[in-house]
Parts: C-alpha cells; sequence; structure tokens
C-alpha cells in the first residue's frame, strides 16, 4: 500500500488564481517531505471550482522545488490538445523531471469544456477523440520511420529529414514513454476498459466502495481483448482522507471546513446534474436527498484518528477486492493550512504502518507463460 494525492486542484471560486496555484505548489512541497509517492493534477476550463487549465505550468514549477515525489497531469485532456504539439509537451517534460513524470489522460466530462471547444461529447466523440490523440501520440514517440496519419480527427505526419538535418527528435526520456494513467467513473468504464487492453494505470474516482469494485471488471474486461494479465497493485482508488488526533476533530475540520463546503456547494450538485448520486450510495434504495456532505462523510470517506481511518481504509481494501495505491483527494485548506497538513503527516507517519500489510498479490503469469516455465 502506497498513498499518492488526486488534485483537481480544487479551490472556492473566490480564491485568486494565482493564490490557489501557489497552495498547490505548496502541498506539493508537503507531499514530497511527507514521502508521498505520486501526485496527479486535473485540467478543466469552465469549472470555478477546478479552476486549473494547465496542469503542466504546476508540475514542471513543483519539479523544481520537489526531489522525489512522481507527478503528472490527471490528466490532459485529449480532445482538446492536438497530438503532435501534446506528444512534443510531455516529452519535453518528462526530461524536465528527470524521469519523474506520469503522463495522465482523460476524455473530459464536463459539458460547459464540450461547449467551450465545440466537441459533442453527448454522443461519445471525446472518447473517440482521446484513443485517436493516445493512438496518435504513442505512434509519434515509437515510430522510426516517416509516417502519415489520417484519422478522423487529426491528421498528421512525422516527416522524412528535410535539408539533412530538420526532423522529429524529440522523445521521452522514459522509455519508451512514461507511465500511462487513466480515471474512470461510470460502470463499465470505457477508459478503464482502455487501461487493461494496453496495460495502464487505472485510477477510480471518490465514490461509493461498493460501486467501485465494478471497476476492475472493466480493467480485466479490457485486459482480455489483448491477453494482458492486470495488477491489483496498480489500481489506484481517490478518496475523500481528513486524518487528525480524535475524531471529533477530523469531523470538525472535515464536514466543518473546506471539504465540506466544497462538496455541498459543487461537487454534489455537479454529480445530481448528471444524475450521479446513485454512486455514492451504498444501496439504491437511498433517496437522492438523504446524499448529504454527512452521509458522504460516513458512508465514503476516511475521516478519523488515524486508527478509525486505518480501519476504514482496511475495510474499503476487503469491499473492492484489494489496490495498490490510495489517492488523497485535494482540497483547498489555504486558511487552515496546519490543519491539512497535519492530516496528510498523520496519514503518512501513523496510518500508513498500520496498513502496510494490505498488499495485493502479483497476478499470475498467462497460461503460456506458466507452461513454459
Amino acid at each position: 500500500m502506497e498513498f499518492g494525492y488526486f488534485m483537481m486542484p480544487s479551490h472556492p471560486p473566490e480564491r485568486g488564481l494565482k493564490e490557489g496555484h501557489d497552495f498547490d505548489l505548496q502541498v506539493l512541497r508537503w507531499l514530497d517531505e511527507l514521502g508521498f509517492s505520486e501526485a496527479w493534477v486535473g485540467e478543466h476550463h469552465t469549472a470555478p471550482w477546478e479552476p486549473h487549465p494547465s496542469p503542466d505550468l504546476l508540475i514542471a514549477q513543483a519539479l523544481r522545488e520537489t526531489t522525489r515525489l512522481r507527478m503528472g497531469p490527471g490528466g490532459f485532456l485529449l480532445p482538446y490538445h492536438h497530438p503532435a504539439e501534446l506528444a512534443n509537451r510531455v516529452a519535453m517534460l518528462d526530461h524536465l523531471s528527470e524521469g519523474r513524470l506520469n503522463f495522465g489522460i482523460a476524455a473530459s466530462g464536463l459539458p460547459s469544456d464540450w461547449a467551450m471547444f465545440n466537441v459533442d461529447g453527448m454522443s461519445g466523440t471525446n472518447r473517440e477523440m482521446t484513443r485517436e490523440a493516445l493512438d496518435i501520440i504513442l505512434k509519434l514517440w515509437s515510430a522510426e520511420e516517416p509516417f502519415h496519419y489520417d484519422g478522423k480527427y487529426w491528421k498528421v505526419d512525422k516527416p522524412d529529414t528535410m535539408f539533412g538535418f530538420l526532423k522529429p527528435h524529440i522523445k521521452p526520456l522514459q522509455a519508451p514513454h512514461p507511465p500511462i494513467g487513466v480515471a474512470g467513473l461510470s460502470k463499465n468504464s470505457d477508459t478503464l476498459k482502455m487501461a487493461g487492453e494496453h496495460g495502464f494505470l487505472p485510477m477510480s474516482l471518490n465514490l461509493n466502495p461498493g460501486y467501485v469494485t465494478s471497476h476492475w471488471d472493466s480493467v480485466e474486461a479490457g485486459a482480455r481483448k489483448s491477453g494482458r494479465t492486470p495488477s491489483r497493485r496498480d489500481w489506484r482508488l481517490v478518496r475523500e482522507v481528513f486524518v487528525a488526533d480524535t475524531d471529533e476533530e477530523a469531523w470538525r475540520l472535515s464536514v466543518g471546513s473546506m471539504m465540506g463546503r466544497m462538496m455541498g456547494e459543487y461537487f454534489l450538485p455537479l454529480l445530481s446534474q448528471f444524475g450521479f448520486k446513485d454512486y455514492l450510495k451504498h444501496s439504491p434504495e437511498v433517496p437522492d436527498s438523504d446524499v448529504t456532505v454527512e452521509y458522504c462523510a460516513r458512508r465514503n470517506w476516511l475521516v478519523g484518528s488515524p486508527k478509525t481511518v486505518a480501519e476504514r481504509l482496511e475495510q474499503i481494501y476487503e469491499e473492492v477486492g484489494g489496490f495498490g495505491q490510495l489517492l488523497v483527494f485535494g482540497f483547498d485548506y489555504q486558511e487552515n493550512p496546519a490543519a491539512w497538513r497535519n492530516s496528510l503527516r498523520l496519514l503518512q507517519e501513523e496510518v500508513l504502518p498500520k496498513v502496510a500489510h494490505l498488499t495485493p498479490p502479483a497476478p499470475a503469469p498467462a497460461p503460456a507463460l506458466a507452461a513454459a516455465q
């Protein structure tokens, strides 16, 4: 079991863009100092509660102020980037990271973002564009010979050398490329099937643990298409976490502070608009009106003393069948930074030793490989 971090990044609408960016940078420094394994930074364009449109700007700055933490976009919204340009930009960022970069990708799920970029997300165009863009990026990184890609959404060339010295030359530092992570939300998630099919890192967003169990089925379904054997050690679960010395203090500082405000003013209303509140329920019979901040804190969040959080984390681990990494869902605690840092410290120093035994077994070798051994 390892602990990482997933920041949307989330900030209240009144927070200045630079203020929010500076707090996120401080959190990344804390994560590095405390020994967290990785951090993922989201990209959004039309959500005032998720106001960062360029995760690579934050990552590039944080790389200069950290030494161990792996970082990556969580993820780049591929429908909104020309794949050739993004391939070069990510490759350059990998060199700046000296091999600490993860490459998170996403299809985009906000209708307001779809509208800004004129992408028909309702018909699944965003998912088609994501697959095509990733195919182009990987081909640009791997192909040795010139090629022409005549796609549905992009036409891209890797030209032959011109004038004896002009040619495509930018490739990632990590071979064949940085680890690729994809996040999933819905049951039978297409992106999680893609993760299983290609051996990418699957990430399940912060939903009811019983519902999240279905996500691993999607990973395995994708893996069967390519004959892969996925490992639960690669599976990341995003979860709201707040640790304090006592359960009462943790509840006050989470439900009664910025975690509660963000969930009540933004995240729960957003999920309700999409009809996704069912994903937070422990039972289908629960009415939508009962899915409140307090309900989520009791049923889905990890809130409490180190002992309480460790016990709840082990319960979730058993419910979903095992996973390799917990990603703490990031919130804006700029008005009480000491409380947020202390929560991260207690998680790493006091909770982690209590759950160190939660390590999924390595996957069994494929039948052909097993027979050859």
